[in-house]
C-alpha cells in the first residue's frame, strides 16, 4: 500500500505540473488570437477573459490525457535511472503490476476528463456560441475606439473617431466611408462623411441612429470626376439594428443526453468522440508504463520522443477517423473503437514483450540442452 500511494503520488504531481505548463501554452496562443481579434473590432475587448474561461474545460480534456501520459513516463522514468525500480523489481514489482498500480490514477484522471467531455465542455462552447452570437449583432460603434479606424465585418462601411464619449453617445471629428453596391447596372458608389460632432440616438422601437452635424457628404464612382459634394448642417445616418441570435448550430455544444437520443449520424459520431477521449486515457496509460522503462545509462528522456510520437500518431488517427465517421466511410458499428482496440493491442504488446521474449528464450534453451543430451 506504501508503494501504491508513492506511485500514485509521483504520477499525479507529475501529471499536475505537465497539464499545467500545456495549459497555460494552449491558452496563450488562444489568447492572442482572440486579442487579435479584438483590436480589429471582431469582439469585445470586455469577453476575452469570460471567452477564454468558458473555452478552459474543452482544453482540458484533451491536456490532462497528454499530461498523465508524460507523467507517467517522467515519474516512472525518473524512479528506472534513481533504480529504485530496480529494487521494486527485486521485491516483486512486475511491469503487469506496475500497470495496475497506474490505473488508479488513471481512473481518477478518466472520471475528471469523462466530466470535461459529457457535461461541462459542451456546456462552454454552447456559452462561448452565445457570445459571439451577441459579438455578431454588435455595430462598429459598440467596439469603437477613438483615433481608430473601424471596419464593419463585410467591408461596406468603416468609421472614424476622434473623441467618443464614456456613454458612446458623443463623437467628436467624425468620418465614414461606405461602398454601395451595383444596382440596375449601375457601378458601385462610394460615400464618404466628414463632421465635426456626431451622437448616437437610440428610439423607443430599438432602431438607432447616428446623427452628424455640421459636415460635408462626398459621393461618387471611384475612377471618374464627377464627386458630388453636399454640406449640412444635421444628417442622420441608420444603424444596424442589433439581433442577438439564440441559435447554436455547433454539434460540439448539443449536451450528451441529446446525443444519445439522437440517430443521426453526425450526432452519434459526436458522442463516440466524447465516449472515447475518457477511453484514450486508459490507453495511454497502458502505451505509457512499459516505454517508462529506460537504462540508467542512456537518460529517461532517450523514449520520450517516440512515445510522444506515438501518442501523437494516436490522436491523429482518432481524429482522421472521426472524419472519416462524418463523412460515412465507416460504419457507425465500427466507429472510432478500432483506433482504440489497435493501441490497446501495441501497449498490451509492449508490456508482455519482455515476458514472451523470455520465455521464449528460456523455451529455445531447453530444447537445445535436450538436443545435446540426445
Amino acid at each position: 500500500m506504501i508503494v501504491f500511494r508513492y506511485l500514485s503520488r509521483e504520477v499525479l504531481v507529475t501529471m499536475s505540473a505537465v497539464s499545467a505548463v500545456l495549459l497555460v501554452i494552449i491558452m496563450s496562443g488562444r489568447f492572442i488570437k482572440y486579442l487579435a481579434q479584438a483590436a480589429q473590432g471582431a469582439l469585445d475587448p470586455g469577453s476575452l477573459f469570460m471567452i477564454m474561461g468558458v473555452r478552459m474545460p474543452g482544453f482540458l480534456q484533451l491536456i490532462l490525457p497528454l499530461g498523465l501520459f508524460l507523467g507517467i513516463l517522467l515519474a516512472y522514468g525518473r524512479l528506472y535511472l534513481d533504480s529504485e525500480m530496480t529494487v521494486l523489481t527485486a521485491t516483486g514489482m512486475s511491469q503487469q503490476r506496475l500497470l495496475a498500480y497506474s490505473m488508479a490514477p488513471a481512473l481518477l484522471v478518466a472520471l475528471l476528463v469523462a466530466w470535461l467531455s459529457l457535461s461541462l465542455a459542451p456546456k462552454g462552447i454552447e456559452r462561448m456560441q452565445l457570445i459571439l452570437n451577441k459579438q455578431d449583432a454588435m455595430t462598429e460603434f459598440d467596439t469603437l475606439a477613438p483615433g481608430r479606424f473601424q471596419s464593419m465585418r463585410d467591408g461596406s462601411r468603416v468609421t472614424y473617431t476622434e473623441q467618443l464619449s464614456n456613454d458612446r453617445t458623443q463623437l467628436g471629428g467624425v468620418f465614414i466611408a461606405e461602398k454601395n453596391p451595383p444596382h440596375n447596372g449601375k457601378p458601385g458608389t462610394d460615400a464618404v462623411l466628414v463632421a465635426h460632432h456626431g451622437v448616437q440616438q437610440i428610439h423607443p422601437d430599438g432602431s438607432r441612429y447616428l446623427i452628424l452635424s455640421d459636415g460635408y457628404r462626398y459621393d461618387g464612382v471611384p475612377g471618374q470626376a464627377d464627386y458630388r459634394a453636399i454640406k449640412y448642417d444635421t444628417y442622420g445616418v441608420l444603424l444596424p439594428k442589433p439581433e442577438v441570435s439564440s441559435e447554436i448550430d455547433d454539434r460540439d455544444a448539443v449536451p450528451t443526453s441529446e446525443l444519445l437520443a439522437s440517430k443521426e449520424p453526425r450526432m452519434r459520431s459526436e458522442l463516440q468522440w466524447r465516449l472515447s477521449i475518457p477511453l484514450l486515457v486508459f490507453i495511454v496509460t497502458v502505451l505509457a508504463v512499459p516505454l517508462s522503462k529506460v537504462n540508467p545509462r542512456q537518460g529517461r528522456f532517450l523514449k520520450l520522443l517516440p512515445a510522444v510520437l506515438l501518442y501523437m500518431s494516436y490522436l491523429a488517427l482518432l481524429i482522421t477517423a472521426r472524419g472519416m465517421l462524418d463523412k460515412g466511410k465507416i460504419p457507425l458499428g465500427i466507429g472510432l473503437w478500432w483506433v482504440h482496440l489497435l493501441f490497446l493491442a501495441i501497449g498490451l504488446l509492449l508490456v508482455y514483450w519482455e515476458p514472451l521474449r523470455l520465455k521464449w528464450a528460456a523455451s529455445r534453451t531447453r530444447s537445445v540442452e535436450e538436443r545435446q543430451h540426445a
